[in-house]
C-alpha cells in the first residue's frame, strides 16, 4: 500500500494546528564553505525536537474511540518514542514505549516526562520491535510503527510541502534514511509537486540498509554509531518500495563527517543537531561535487543528542584542528619547575586545561618526571610556538599526536 500527494495534503491539514511549520532558510556561510547553495529545514525545532511529530500525530488522530481508550504502543530509539508519547498525552491516549537498552538517557527521560510507560528491552531496533509486538498482542494495544505505516509516511511527507511552499524551485532534497518513513513521504510529495526534483538519501556506513538492498549487497554490519536515529538494519517494505521508485541516489557518510556536520551546525547556525539530524549536511560535505549546481534542501530532522556526546564532539573537533593539544615535557622533579612551565605557557597565550605527572613508571630517571600538559591554543601555529619556546628554555618538549 503506497501513499499519494492527497494523503500527504490531508495529513498536513490534520496536524497543522499542532505541529510547527518550521523555518526553511538559506545558509549563506555553509553555502560558501561547501561551494553549493544550502537551504536548511529546521525540524529540529519541533517541540519534541524532531520531525517524528508529523507522522505520530497524523496516526494518532485517525484512531477510533475504542483504540484511543485501549492505548498505543511504539518501539523507537528515541524520537518516535517522544513524538508518540507527547501527542498521546495531549489526546488523552495511554502510551507504552519500548526502547533499546542503549538508547541515550536524554531520550528515555524525555519520553517518561510525557507520562508514557517506558520499557527498555533489547540491544537494537529489531529486538525492541519484537518485544513491542509481543506486548501489543498481550494487552490489545494499537501498534504504531515508526516508519512502515502509510499514515506515518504521509505525516512525514508534510515537511516537503513546507519546503517547496517556501522555495518552489528547489532542485535537490537531501534526506536521512533510517527505516525510510521520512524519505518515502518526502519523495512522494516532492515528485508530485516538482517532477524533476532530485531526491538524495543519506545513510551512515555501518547501517547502509537501503543502499545495500538497492545494490544487491549483503546486509550492513551494524555496530556503534553517533547517528543512532538512523541505525536501522532493515527498512520497511512499504518505504523501500518508494525508495526504489523515487530516490535518485544514496550517499554513505562516516562518523567523523557526521561529527564535523554537528560542529558546523552548532557553531555557524547556532542550532543543535543529533547525528541523524546532521546526516544530510554530512552527505553534502562527503560529495560536494554532486551539489554544486542548483539549490539543495537539507532536513535537520532531530536535535536529541546526549549532552555528554555533544561536549565530546566539540572537544574532539578542537583537538583535530590543533586548538587543543597535549605536550610531553621532561622536567627536573624539583620544587617550582611546574609553576615555571605553567608561566611560560600562560605568557605565550596558552590556556592550561589539564596537568599530570608521571614519576614512577617506565624509563623516567630518578629526580626527573614526565609532565603531560593539555593546552587550549588559538591555532596550530601558536601550539608550535609554545613548544619552541619551551625548547629554547631547556625543556625537552614533544607535541603529542592523537
Amino acid at each position: 500500500m503506497s501513499i499519494s500527494l492527497q494523503d500527504i495534503q490531508e495529513a498536513a491539514r490534520r496536524i497543522e494546528d499542532t505541529v510547527l511549520d518550521t523555518a526553511f532558510e538559506r545558509s549563506r556561510t555553509l553555502s560558501e564553505i561547501i561551494g553549493a547553495e544550502i537551504w536548511l529545514k529546521f525540524d529540529n525545532l519541533q517541540f519534541t525536537s524532531s520531525f517524528k511529530e508529523r507522522g505520530a500525530l497524523n496516526k494518532l488522530r485517525q484512531l477510533d474511540e475504542t483504540e484511543r481508550r485501549t492505548g498505543v504502543i511504539a518501539m523507537s530509539a528515541g524520537n518516535h518514542a517522544k513524538a508518540v508519547a507527547y501527542h498521546a498525552q495531549g489526546l488523552g491516549i495511554p502510551a507504552t514505549i519500548v526502547m533499546p537498552r542503549n538508547t541515550p538517557i536524554v531520550k528515555v527521560q524525555d519520553t517518561e516526562n510525557f507520562n508514557a510507560r517506558v520499557i527498555l528491552e533489547g540491544s537494537n531496533f529489531d529486538e525492541a520491535s519484537s518485544k513491542a509486538r509481543q506486548i501489543a498482542e498481550q494487552e490489545g494495544l494499537v501498534f504504531i510503527h515508526p516508519f512502515n505505516d502509510p499514515d506515518i509516511m504521509a505525516g512525514q511527507g508534510t515537511v516537503a510541502l513546507e519546503m517547496l511552499k517556501t522555495k518552489a524551485d528547489l532542485d535537490t532534497l537531501i534526506v536521512p534514511i533510517g527505516g525510510g518513513g521520512l524519505i518515502a513521504g518526502v519523495a512522494t510529495a516532492a515528485r508530485a509537486l516538482k517532477p524533476d526534483v532530485r531526491i538524495i538519501g543519506v545513510e551512515v556506513e555501518n547501517y547502509a540498509s537501503a543502499y545495500n538492498l538497492l545494490h544487491k549487497l549483503p546486509p550492513p554490519p551494524g555496530g556503534s554509531t553517533i547517528a543512532e536515529g538512523i541505525a536501522v538494519k532493515h527498512p520497511g517494505e512499504l518505504t523501500m518500495a518508494v525508495i526504489e521508485e523515487l530516490v535518485d541516489d544514496i550517499i554513505l557518510v562516516n562518523e567523523e563527517t557526521i561529527e564535523e556536520a554537528i560542529y558546523l551546525l552548532l557553531t555557524i547556525e547556532k542550532t543543535v543537531a543529533e547525528g541523524a539530524g546532521a546526516a544530510g549536511l554530512a552527505a553534502v560535505m562527503t560529495a560536494p561535487e554532486k551539489f554544486r549546481d542548483g539549490s539543495n534542501g537539507i532536513i535537520l530532522c532531530g536535535a536529541n543528542i546526549d549532552s555528554r556526546i555533544l561536549a565530546s564532539i566539540l572537544m574532539r573537533r578542537l583537538a583535530r584542528k590543533g586548538r587543543i593539544v597535549r605536550y610531553l615535557i621532561k622536567i627536573e622533579d624539583l620544587p617550582g619547575t611546574l609553576s615555571d612551565v605553567a608561566e611560560v605557557i600562560g605568557d605565550m597565550g596558552g590556556n592550561i586545561l589539564e596537568v599530570s605527572h608521571q614519576r614512577l613508571f617506565g624509563t623516567v630517571p630518578v629526580r626527573k618526571a614526565d609532565l603531560y600538559v593539555t593546552v587550549e591554543t588559538r591555532d596550530v601555529k601558536q601550539s608550535q610556538d609554545i613548544r619552541q619556546k619551551l625548547q629554547e628554555l631547556g625543556y625537552d618538549t614533544e607535541l603529542l599526536k592523537d
